[in-house]
């Protein structure tokens, strides 16, 4: 069933526009440098490869109250991103600012609820649309070039699903997300009894790969799609799991790929594991205790990225060599070394 969004004209942001809460980090007009904030730890020399000794985490914007998900545009050179309990997804440009893009857009009902009713992960499918994971209403849906969403997928054997989460696209075309109960409205009942990891085929079909994960969130492809990224925000086992993806697409056996469980609480490490992306050479960038933290194929801890806030998610953007990192209340960015999947050939 579909339902009638209504886009938000892109308007630049000015304190007339949107809340004073939400504004850009004001720049110097000319050389148009931001704030830095933050602290970089290097754990291995490889990290140095990764994130050189003068890269610095640069905040772009500030005032959102969660922000999350980000995909960066190629086709118009912008960054798109959720703020999840103002149900909106929100735009930055370089020498723009900030614009409110599309609201509402995880929940489109009428009566009001509570929680974390926005979109948390958004993608782009093979054709370049916009897909997102709804939290309000439950399913993953794409956005349509007449304003309205499309849903994708919103149950499993006749139950809706929790609360889709984050979500990677297979080279085949076929999307992998996560169900934890984040955004489930308080005080209403599940349908299934457990959070999945699913696969949404190019035809449609919905195929739970794993119900063994209490809390999984942010996913990713190694570089061969061989090896499936699952992060787990569990605080009582905080860890990334490393699937073996089968010929057939589904999954195998599963590892602990790294386990951040003794950090959770320590002073200093906000955060559990959280939204993933992976770099070409197949290095994890996985947001989690203290930041984002850089782990090798082999499971070595490199480094981290820390912005001194809770970090949700992050993705590479411009020519695949630039972090971004959805931070709490910020939208920061770092330099790399590096390029993510789906850059090499620039």
């Amino acid at each position: 069933m579909r339902k009638t969004i209504r886009l938000i004209p892109l308007l630049l942001l000015t304190w007339g526009v949107l809340p004073a809460a939400v504004r850009p980090v004001l720049a110097e007009e000319k050389e148009m440098k931001y704030p830095t904030l933050g602290t970089i730890e290097r754990l291995d020399p490889r990290f140095d490869e990764l994130i050189g000794p003068g890269a610095v985490i640069e905040k772009l914007a500030e005032g959102f109250e969660w922000s999350e998900g980000p995909v960066w545009i190629r086709d118009g050179g912008y960054l798109l991103f959720s703020d999840i309990p103002n149900n909106a997804v929100m735009k930055w440009k370089e020498g723009e600012g900030i614009n409110l893009f599309l609201k509402p857009a995880g929940y489109t009902g009428e009566e009001p609820r509570g929680g974390e009713s926005g979109s948390n992960g958004l993608l782009l499918d093979g054709a370049g649309r916009l897909i997102l994971c709804q939290h309000g209403d439950r399913r993953l849906a794409r956005l349509e070039e007449d304003g309205r969403f499309a849903t994708l997928a919103d149950h499993y054997q006749g139950k809706r699903f929790n609360s889709p989460n984050d979500a990677v696209r297979k080279s085949n075309g076929d999307i992998y997300f996560t169900d934890p109960p984040y955004g489930m409205a308080q005080g209403k009942p599940r349908d299934l009894d457990f959070c999945g990891v699913y696969r949404l085929s190019t035809a449609g079909q919905v195929t739970l790969l794993t119900r063994e994960m209490t809390r999984p969130n942010g996913i990713g492809f190694s570089p061969d799609e061989k090896t499936l990224y699952v992060a787990q925000s569990d605080p009582k086992k905080a860890v990334w799991m490393a699937f073996d993806v089968k010929p057939d697409g589904t999954l195998g056996a599963g590892r602990v790929f790294y386990d951040a469980t003794p950090l959770v609480g320590k002073q200093g490490f906000k955060g559990l594991p959280d939204g993933l992306k992976v770099d070409r050479a197949g290095n994890l960038f996985a947001t989690g205790p203290g930041g984002v933290n850089v782990l090798a194929p082999d499971g070595t801890l490199l480094g981290r990225i820390d912005p001194g806030e809770t970090t949700a998610n992050c993705c590479f953007a411009e020519d695949g060599s630039v972090l971004y990192l959805t931070s709490d209340m910020y939208l920061c960015r770092i330099r790399t070394g590096t390029k993510g999947l789906g850059f090499e050939q620039e």
